[in-house]
């Protein structure tokens, strides 16, 4: 568990700068054809010469392919140039964000195993371990965000996973990731961060010696609202079993989501630079305007985590997330409508801006009672800002809050 050394490639790769990174890291320097972008591999299995290739690829496990479940070219450039911006060793790919951490939890638990989640973390996360794994012995326990000594008191001599988010969504609480990794060292458990809001441009949980890193790469990664993907990073010894894994699910991608995750991490570092200026600057307007009642961004000195955001984090993202002072549901619903640039949508991380209001996007069946206790009131609105013109967001925004 921990920090890993990383190997020869990964080490060079991550040693450039972040958009070199991006641009270069994983990919063949003279590829098929040589064509200056990695082709699409539309193939669903890989032929052999002969009876002796085929013998020869079993005893020596050679670097190819042989079955489209099992990779594709196309899908292990993407992953190196995953586990080289995390930092990390290796990378596994999936069909989206949920795909992913199910994978993971399915490698890694069996009956009897017990889990431990912050309650901030992703509720379909935390849904997916209480509700259905449960049905084959895993036990789920939940305690307050941030609280690590509620955490180390849950341990016990089957806890397996500590899991969290970092920063929460939508409240954007933020991990002490030293710490979280701290006490999976210190008990012999795995530790588990789910960075898709981070970002491997912001935060760096393997370096803080997190064992593994989730991205539900549909966002910041592919950045462009037209893909769905997940990854998982971490050591190739501990990826090992979670990689065969999904060979037999068959939880993997497709070849053109492989070309469409690889081109907009291209741009990646340029994106979120301004991802970040955006979202800082949101939530400083929104701060101060008389019809805000809070805002909850981790680049606030008024966020209770801004001094443990300042000190692990290079930029705090384009996620804003903000109450309306004294409206119910109806006239948080009216800011929404009135906005003219954001588009009312779930998901986040792309270039177009996309606003919601969770009671109504995503909690809108569940029982009052089980919102408040997760924080979800009527008057909460999730902005994710986009890479528009700063100055255009913020004008949007005030016009929309005179109403």
């Amino acid at each position: 568990m921990g920090n890993m050394k990383t190997n020869d490639r990964t080490a060079n790769e991550t040693a450039r700068g972040i958009s070199t990174t991006c641009v270069h890291a994983g990919e063949e320097r003279q590829k098929e054809a040589s064509s200056i972008t990695d082709p699409i591999f539309c193939a669903s299995t890989y032929t052999f010469a002969n009876t002796a290739a085929v013998i020869e690829f079993i005893e020596k496990k050679l670097p190819r392919e042989e079955y489209g479940r099992y990779g594709n070219p196309g899908e292990k450039v993407v992953e190196r140039k995953l586990a080289a911006l995390d930092g990390a060793e290796a990378a596994v790919l999936y069909s989206s964000g949920m795909a992913a951490v199910a994978g993971l939890l399915l490698a890694k638990l069996n009956s009897g195993d017990e889990v431990i989640f912050f309650d901030e973390c992703y509720h379909r996360t935390r849904e997916f371990c209480s509700k259905h794994m449960a049905r084959f012995g895993v036990v789920t326990h939940q305690v307050p965000a941030g609280d690590y000594d509620a955490m180390e008191a849950a341990i016990n001599k089957n806890t397996r996973l500590l899991v969290s988010e970092s920063p929460t969504n939508p409240h954007l609480s933020v991990v002490d990731l030293e710490r979280f990794a701290g006490l999976g060292r210190k008990h012999g458990v795995e530790t588990l961060i789910d960075a898709t809001l981070g970002t491997p441009y912001n935060v760096q949980p393997i370096g803080a010696g997190v064992d593994y890193v989730l991205h539900s790469a549909t966002k910041y990664l592919g950045g462009h609202n037209d893909l769905l993907a997940g990854v998982i990073v971490g050591s190739e010894e501990q990826l090992a079993p979670v990689r065969k894994l999904r060979g037999i699910t068959g939880a993997v991608n497709s070849p053109h989501n492989f070309y469409l995750l690889e081109r907009g991490l291209k741009t990646f570092e340029l994106r979120m630079q301004r991802h970040n200026a955006n979202g800082q600057a949101v939530a400083e307007f929104l701060h101060e305007h008389p019809r805000i009642e809070k805002v909850y961004y981790p680049g606030l000195p008024s966020h209770p985590y801004h001094e443990i955001a300042s000190r692990t984090m290079r930029g705090f993202g384009g996620l804003v997330t903000f109450l309306i002072k004294d409206a119910d549901w109806r006239a948080t619903a009216d800011v929404v409508d009135r906005v003219q640039i954001p588009r009312i949508a779930p998901s986040l991380g792309g270039v177009e801006s996309l606003i919601e209001q969770p009671l109504v996007m995503s909690y809108y069946e569940m029982p009052v009672e089980d919102r408040k206790r997760f924080g979800i009131p009527d008057n909460m609105i999730r902005l994710s800002c986009g890479i528009e013109n700063t100055e255009d967001l913020v004008a949007d925004l005030k016009q929309a809050l005179q109403g």
